[in-house]
């Protein structure tokens, strides 16, 4: 072939095959015998043919991307993106999956209502298979109306009640829970919470978790502020916390950023933690490794979580899964030295 780029023709010839079967495996039609499709793979292997990616869409009507979807309703959106982990996390998970089916992932961000608008209309005139959408807000209306059009969608958290769409989460209550019981089982009798933002979509599972294990424990009143997952947040409300409280003998904090902010602020304030006051957070991200003490924290298996996402939005372009699933993990607390 010298050096002209192989084509199917030439793989055919290699595997013994017609042109057409070369072209039914290439393009993903099934009803190809495994046996052929393991000897046309190999033949591609052998003479390094790469398909052509326009011609191919042409055959399949797929783009070979899919959107990963960042959206947000409130001013907090690039601060949050930025500086949390979290978003790191779940591009790790979702691109093996990817890789391994010879998927792009675009990254698609909407902020704004014009932004939501152009996204939906962007997906729908092809410009991707589909989406795997994080929301960083309950009342996003980005998921509602990608399901209106009828776009192949996975989410990272729950839908809104009433919704049916497919998605992977954490059980968050159980993850609170954990917390609550770790510091209880630790003498922690006057604890309190920094919050997320009431808008973030898992808020209210995790105070609420918090609140109810203790409430099991004759705990009635649990100090709140709400912070907005970053670092700085963490510092002012564990300031206000200390002036408002400053008996309170632990604080569960709604994610790790926010956890390490509060110790940096309790160290600054010569209180021993975890001699006088406990620290518990969410996540196990790298902020729990940095933090000073490293944090006990709630394992949230975040790339685990994004790759199953992945996996559920692949499967339904592939034809092979045809219901909207449903994927909650379970949580794990992670002791180490702030609790």
């Amino acid at each position: 072939m010298g050096n002209r780029a192989p084509t199917l023709e030439d793989v055919a010839r290699e595997a013994g095959v017609s042109r057409a079967t070369v072209s039914r495996v290439v393009n993903g039609v099934r009803n190809v015998a495994p046996e052929i499709q393991r000897s046309v793979r190999d033949a591609i292997d052998r003479i390094g043919y790469r398909p052509n990616q326009a011609a191919r869409s042409l055959v399949t009507r797929r783009t070979g991307t899919v959107a990963l979807v960042l959206s947000a309703t409130g001013r907090s959106f690039t601060a949050r993106v930025f500086s949390d982990p979290f978003f790191g996390r779940v591009v790790d998970g979702v691109l093996p999956v990817l890789r391994r089916r010879e998927i792009q992932p675009v990254l698609l961000v909407a902020e704004s209502e014009q932004a939501r608008g152009q996204l939906v209309e962007y997906l729908r005139q092809g410009g991707a298979d589909g989406a795997l959408v994080v929301p960083l807000d309950e009342d996003d209306p980005l998921p509602s109306m990608l399901m209106a059009a009828g776009l192949p969608t996975v989410l990272f958290g729950r839908p809104r009640e009433g919704e049916r769409c497919a998605y992977v989460d954490l059980d968050n209550r159980a993850g609170a829970r954990l917390a609550a019981e770790h510091l209880w089982a630790t003498g922690r009798r006057r604890p309190a919470a920094i919050a997320a933002p009431v808008t973030a979509p898992t808020a209210g599972e995790r105070l609420d978790g918090f609140r109810d294990a203790l409430a099991a424990h004759g705990v009635t009143s649990v100090p709140v502020v709400r912070g907005r997952y970053t670092v700085d947040s963490g510092r002012r409300a564990m300031a206000r916390l200390l002036k408002d409280h400053p008996d309170l003998d632990a604080v569960f904090a709604a994610n790790d950023l926010m956890a390490q902010g509060a110790c940096q602020y309790l160290r600054e304030q010569g209180v021993s933690v975890p001699g006088t006051v406990a620290v518990v957070g969410f996540d196990d991200s790298v902020a729990a490794r940095k933090a000073r003490p490293q944090l006990t924290t709630v394992r949230q298996p975040v790339e685990r979580m994004a790759a199953a996402m992945a996996t559920q939005l692949v499967e339904r372009l592939d034809g092979t899964r045809s219901e909207p699933a449903a994927e909650v993990f379970a949580p794990v607390l992670v002791v180490r030295e702030s609790a």
